[in-house]
């Protein structure tokens, strides 16, 4: 091959201070490591002989250890964007080392191309296989790849001998039009494919190819527990009484489910739903839940940005490539994520809040309102535009001293105006077509914990006879939050 072979410790040396690097795959599919893991080792080396050495770091979304962790512990990181899982880059920015903006993911990749977030100095592609013309083969995961690769000045190449090429025909690597001259996007199906199974990039940026070997390392989700189950049962039951009543047409409508224990817990209890019939999924994550439901044919088809698959379950897809090609596509995120595409296909969108309050807004990030967790990623771009947005999440946590139904969210991620549903383990509380007071009533007594349920009905008395659309008390909104920051538990919690 014309393209220069060197070690990750030779390509990680061009690597400048102060350097935009951005870097395929989302989650751990398709996240690069050996150029990443060598640049931390740099980094450490040049803090050490007292010489600055930090990078802005774009992704496709959380990492892997040798991306996010390994360069976090570095304090190798000035800017982060846009949605990370990383222990030690979530300490880097609530300690205020790390500049992270938090981003939808739908719009990471046009925000990029128009100039909005700056100049890319390179793009670290993991790649099965790469040919003189610049056509990459991509593994499992796509994230942002398709335009850091087009907008970035320089490319290195992670050539990954641990998977197999044959993978090529399971993405479609499609990248909207600039305005004012984007046309729609021709995805009518889940399963339309409209652009190439191929990453083409411009050979002649291709300043490294780093030879490497490695898995991913996934672990499989814990099991079901008996909150997660009876939240997938709650789900199921929706579902089946939005088809049983006509608002859902009797073909059924794709599914979307967001990331995690408790979405994949959804996705087990939609296994055993026999009064749903099979469906596709249009999301932005595949999960090996959904590998047993194609299995199953529970799901016809899965469109997706990333196979964040246990390695097990990974190979198993891989040793039947030519079947799963039939049943599943892997995107970039403007196209998993699109508002335009979420709309058209009328996704029942279903995704997890770490809060929400009794009148509907869900806090899908911050601890106690200021701590980053791990980033919006695209709960909001389904929520916005779905056919029908679901909110789920467990009614308390922290062995019960912390309450999931507050007052009022400690931050808002998505709006009362954007949630349609909210199901936790306890109950359902359809919210369409409710005022502020009808829904604060309606969370409290099918979604609160009972041990809270007490609390927020005195909340809401203080309200009784106060005037205003919104019944919101200024002065209490924030108890529970400020309870649990005092004395360790929500439950001790007293209005004034």
């Amino acid at each position: 091959m014309k393209y220069k072979k060197m070690t990750a410790e030779q390509a990680a040396a061009l690597i400048k201070h102060g350097d935009t690097v951005s870097v395929s795959g989302f989650t751990a599919a398709g996240s690069p490591r050996v150029v990443t893991a060598a640049l931390a080792v740099r980094a450490e080396a040049e803090h050490e002989a007292g010489r600055e050495f930090k990078i802005n770091l774009y992704t496709g979304a959380l990492t892997n250890e040798c991306v996010d962790e390994a360069l976090a512990k570095a304090h190798a990181i000035d800017k982060r964007m846009p949605f990370q899982g990383s222990p030690a880059m979530r300490a880097g920015i609530n300690a205020g080392e790390i500049n992270y903006f938090d981003m939808h993911l739908s719009v990471v990749g046009q925000y990029v191309r128009y100039g909005f977030l700056g100049k890319i100095d390179y793009c670290i592609i993991e790649a099965l296989a790469i040919n003189e013309d610049g056509e990459i083969v991509l593994s499992g995961g796509v994230g942002c790849v398709d335009t850091y690769s087009q907008v970035a000045d320089k490319i290195i190449i992670e050539l990954n001998s641990a998977y197999d090429a044959k993978i090529r025909g399971l993405h479609d690597i499609y990248t909207p039009a600039t305005p004012p001259h984007r046309r729609e996007i021709p995805i009518y199906e889940p399963q339309d494919r409209i652009g190439s199974p191929i990453l083409r990039v411009d050979p002649k940026k291709v300043v490294a190819v780093v030879d490497c070997h490695y898995k991913y390392g996934v672990k499989p989700f814990t099991p079901v527990d008996e909150t997660t189950a009876q939240l997938g049962k709650n789900v199921a039951r929706f579902l089946t009484e939005e088809l049983q009543s006509g608002r859902i047409p009797a073909e059924f409508l794709p599914l979307q489910s967001g990331v995690g224990n408790v979405s994949n817990a959804i996705l087990h209890e939609l296994q055993e739903a026999d009064d749903i019939p099979p469906f596709k999924l249009y999301t932005e994550v595949l999960q090996d839940q959904v590998i047993d439901l194609i299995d199953m044919g529970r799901c016809t088809f899965a469109s997706s940005g990333s196979l964040a698959l246990s390695d097990e379950v990974y190979d198993k897809v891989m040793d039947n490539i030519d079947f799963y090609k039939q049943h599943i596509v892997l995107r970039p995120y403007e196209l998993s994520n699109h508002p335009e595409i979420v709309r058209r296909l009328g996704i029942v969108a279903i995704n997890t809040a770490l809060e929400a309050d009794i009148f509907g807004n869900v806090n899908s990030t911050h601890v106690m309102g200021t701590k980053m967790m791990n980033g919006v990623g695209g709960a909001a771009d389904f929520a916005r535009n779905a056919y029908i947005s679901v909110f789920i999440c467990p009614s308390v946590a922290k062995g019960g001293s912390i309450s999931a139904i507050v007052p009022y969210v400690s931050h808002v991620d998505s709006s009362e105006h954007s949630v349609m549903v909210l199901i936790t383990e306890q109950g359902i509380a359809d919210l369409r077509g409710k005022s502020p007071r009808q829904r604060a009533e309606l969370i409290v007594e099918n979604c609160a914990h009972p041990s809270y349920r007490p609390l927020l009905r005195e909340y809401l008395k203080l309200m009784d006879g106060v005037a205003g659309h919104t019944p919101l008390s200024l002065h209490n909104a924030f108890s529970f939050h400020e309870e649990f920051l005092r004395s360790g538990d929500m439950h001790n919690t007293q209005f004034e």
